[in-house]
């Protein structure tokens, strides 16, 4: 998984954080979050506020 699977990462993030409500996460905790998943497979230091952004969102409408 690479940071621009942004629906498969919110998936994955809705599943390994299912009491956290997205839209109150700092992005340093996403950050860390994404580079934790099992399958994540690229440069932690590759993405930025664009990326984290549209992650959350997507994770935002996962949720809701």
């Amino acid at each position: 998984m690479k940071w621009t699977d942004v629906h498969v990462i919110a998936i994955e993030l809705a599943e390994a954080h299912p009491e956290i409500d997205p839209q109150y996460v700092r992005f340093t905790d996403l950050h860390r979050w994404v580079t934790e998943l099992e399958d994540f497979d690229d440069d932690p230091n590759a993405s930025g506020e664009k990326i984290l952004e549209a992650i959350q969102m997507t994770w935002i409408d996962e949720v809701s």
